[in-house]
């Protein structure tokens, strides 16, 4: 019986084999665009595909629209994800393993590949102080300039007189993981690689709550953020009167849907 077993399962793995190499075919018919990283692939390690800071991401399908609705993913808060799981075709990407910032100047761009570049915002003139609907071309959304020097595990250095740091960004994965509770300490302990030379996790673990003091872990946060990739989400707009004005914006929920 275990043999027979055994002969099942090897042979759905060669159907499940067979399945995705095929998928993999079909959905290469479809045009794709290059996309360049928020990071420009600096925040990950050089053994990965990310560090070639792009990926090559096909246009969506019908199917894929599909994903957006799917209840399930949207109550998971993982629609996005999975979105970009099915549209991007560079090999060994792995979504989850993405920063945050990057996923979403995947999923803008995916939008205006898929859609249109135009998508509706509300600015608050700062002089009126009026909220105006306003239409913005996703294209002219640019990534904030990122100057920091990685080392091949895509981590940074963060020194002071008695303390040196080595940290990476998050992952989408590990953001999920993080505990509403314990929030601070979570990020930092996901960031933190090594301190003063040493990897241990326990040690690193043992430092955050006994030796980093809160002055001093805010100036790290501080420091850290203040550097991050990200989208410079400010434009200008034009107001009632035929001034200019510069306002930032949100994206919404409601990217894909018109």
């Amino acid at each position: 019986m275990s043999n027979k077993m055994t002969d099942r399962l090897d042979q759905q793995s060669i159907v499940n084999l067979a399945r995705q190499q095929y998928e993999t075919q079909q959905k290469s018919k479809l045009p794709s665009n290059r996309v360049e990283l928020v990071s420009k692939g600096l925040v990950y390690p050089e053994n990965t595909p990310m560090r070639a800071g792009f990926v090559d991401m096909r246009y969506m399908s019908a199917y894929d629209e599909d994903i957006l609705t799917n209840s399930t993913y949207i109550k998971a808060g993982i629609v996005f994800n999975k979105l970009l799981e099915s549209v991007i075709v560079t090999p060994g990407i792995i979504v989850d393993d993405l920063c945050p910032f990057d996923i979403e100047g995947l999923v803008i761009a995916a939008r205006a590949m898929s859609y249109s570049n135009k998508y509706p915002v509300n600015v608050t003139h700062p002089v009126t102080g009026k909220v105006l609907q306003r239409e913005i071309d996703l294209t002219a959304i640019t990534s904030r300039p990122f100057t920091l020097n990685p080392d091949k595990n895509g981590e940074f250095e963060y020194q002071t007189d008695s303390i040196q740091i080595k940290y990476r960004y998050i992952t989408s994965a590990q953001a999920e993981q993080i505990k509403t509770d314990n929030t601070i300490s979570n990020i930092m302990e996901y960031m933190i690689r090594e301190v003063n030379g040493n990897r241990d996790r326990e040690f690193i673990t043992n430092f955050l709550r006994y030796e980093f003091r809160a002055g001093l872990a805010k100036q790290f946060r501080q420091e850290v953020l203040n550097n991050a990739p990200g989208l410079n989400m400010q434009l200008d707009f034009e107001g009632d009167g035929g001034d200019t004005f510069t306002s930032g914006f949100q994206i919404g929920p409601d990217l894909f849907w018109f």
